[in-house]
């Protein structure tokens, strides 16, 4: 006799829960809350299973009878762990459902994963499809699979419930979240991006999101697969870091431009010094010789804070030959482009845009952020003369990321950067019956003028890189 069916058996069902209970199993979603007073409660109630409730009154249970010492910091995991377990063990004995030992030792160990780990979010976690996890109340989960948002069954058995693994995950990276301090970024273990906020911010109640990391980094031939590259394109781009070409990566939210920084930090060649710079470590970098640094929010009295800004000044004191900054958003751009006029050419970074165009413009806003009193030009310059390359990256609808420009920076004509697409996205490709897009990426034809700069360094481009070697467009050197 399986487990739902001795439960049943015993008359444990939605109507023998008390009203706690029962409001926790069977709340309505959204889209119900506003129904009619006077309409029949039960006419839209799921059925629930009965192992679903025994599981939550265990929850309850515990929570009640351990409170904060469910996560004493003082305490090894083991101990809290077979804390837990041996609670949890007398509280199902208490039930007096009529289990056999494997049956009550497996609904312990559920339960005790679903306290100790992420509730109900750590089947998402385990989940390689899903990319991403979006919890917006306790009762509503959503996650993405293929770049496609879905909603999901789950749930969280309470608000207390979802604020203690926030709790528990911010923890364990030094971070707190209350109601003084409502909103932190932190990471998950395996270096997931976390972001939290809580209420009086969140008004109907805390959120959490997750953006999970692959387990094993991806590799240029698996964005090939994804279609995000084309081997074409890993080509080049592979050249352009060998050849010490500073890369700006451009694209909007979720589009993978931490991904794609990851890939491209992999051609750097493994005697270079790196020293990689982020608000929440995410790089997974394979090198040797790596410094990683991380920047720090300020304490409940306001003090100790360290910027990605600090950590740039402090980078070019570290004897670096790359540096990676992991996204520039503020005035550590005019830092990082000085570092890249200065000796550090090669360096990497990404930052929010809608193409490569808008790219420079915020950048030419985020210098004039660091306070000082430049002429525009003079940032312009300073642009030109730092950037080499910007690879643009896009979610399109049919939910792939794809790369869909990469252009050269070229220099200045007046009081205009300049810029050169190597390679563009096809889109007169159309979509399928599907609607899947069809397109790839492709050369346009023209090479760019950094290409002395690599055959001086043993580094050549094949002549049908950039497309038919006939129609190939001459271009003017630019000044290195």
């Amino acid at each position: 006799m399986s487990l739902s069916d001795r439960l049943r058996q015993v008359g444990v069902s939605i109507e023998s829960l008390d009203a706690d209970i029962d409001d926790v199993i069977a709340r309505p979603r959204r889209a119900d809350a506003d129904r009619p007073v006077g309409a029949d409660p039960q006419a839209k109630r799921p059925e629930v299973n009965p192992l679903v409730e025994l599981k939550v009154r265990a929850q309850r249970a515990l929570f009640s009878r351990l409170g904060s010492r469910l996560y004493d910091s003082s305490m090894a995991s083991d101990q809290v762990e077979n804390y837990v377990t041996d609670e949890l063990t007398r509280i199902v004995e208490a039930e007096g459902i009529p289990l056999s030992p494997e049956q009550r030792a497996k609904l312990v160990e559920e339960i005790a994963d679903n306290v100790l780990g992420h509730g109900p979010i750590e089947e998402f976690l385990e989940d390689d499809s899903v990319t991403e996890i979006m919890v917006v109340s306790d009762r509503e989960i959503y996650v993405e699979r293929n770049g496609k948002l879905e909603e999901t069954t789950a749930s969280f058995v309470s608000e207390e419930h979802l604020r203690r693994v926030i709790e528990r995950i911010v923890s364990r990276v030094g971070r707190r979240i209350d109601e003084s301090s409502p909103m932190v970024d932190a990471r998950l273990p395996d270096g997931s991006r976390v972001n939290a906020i809580i209420p009086p911010l969140a008004v109907d109640g805390s959120s959490l999101t997750i953006r999970k990391f692959a387990k094993t980094p991806f590799e240029a031939e698996d964005l090939v697969a994804f279609k995000t590259l084309t081997p074409r394109l890993v080509e080049f781009l592979r050249a352009c870091v060998a050849a010490r070409e500073s890369i700006l990566v451009s694209g909007g939210t979720g589009t993978g431009k931490t991904t794609l920084l990851n890939v491209l930090s992999g051609y750097i060649g493994g005697k270079e010094r790196i020293v990689s710079i982020e608000d929440s470590v995410e790089l997974q970098l394979r090198q040797r010789h790596v410094v990683r640094l991380e920047s720090r929010p300020p304490n409940i009295e306001g003090k100790g804070e360290v910027t990605i800004r600090d950590l740039v000044r402090n980078a070019l004191r570290m004897r670096p030959d790359r540096i990676i900054v992991g996204e520039v958003r503020g005035a550590e751009s005019l830092d990082m482009l000085q570092a890249m006029n200065t000796g550090h050419e090669g360096s990497l970074t990404t930052l929010h845009s809608n193409a490569p165009r808008d790219a420079l413009a915020r950048l030419e806003t985020m210098v004039l952020m660091a306070g000082m009193d430049l002429p525009l030009r003079a940032i312009r310059e300073q642009v030109a003369s730092a950037i080499d390359v910007i690879v643009h990256i896009s979610r399109l609808s049919d939910g792939t990321r794809r790369v869909t420009q990469v252009c050269e920076v070229t220099g200045m004509e007046g009081d205009v950067i300049q810029l050169s697409d190597l390679f563009t996205f096809n889109w007169d490709a159309g979509v399928d019956p599907d609607g899947n897009f069809r397109g790839t990426i492709e050369p346009t034809g023209i090479r760019p003028t950094f290409e002395k700069h690599m055959h001086e360094l043993g580094i050549d481009l094949a002549p049908d890189l950039f497309g038919d070697p006939s129609t190939i467009v001459a271009t003017h050197s630019k000044r290195r």
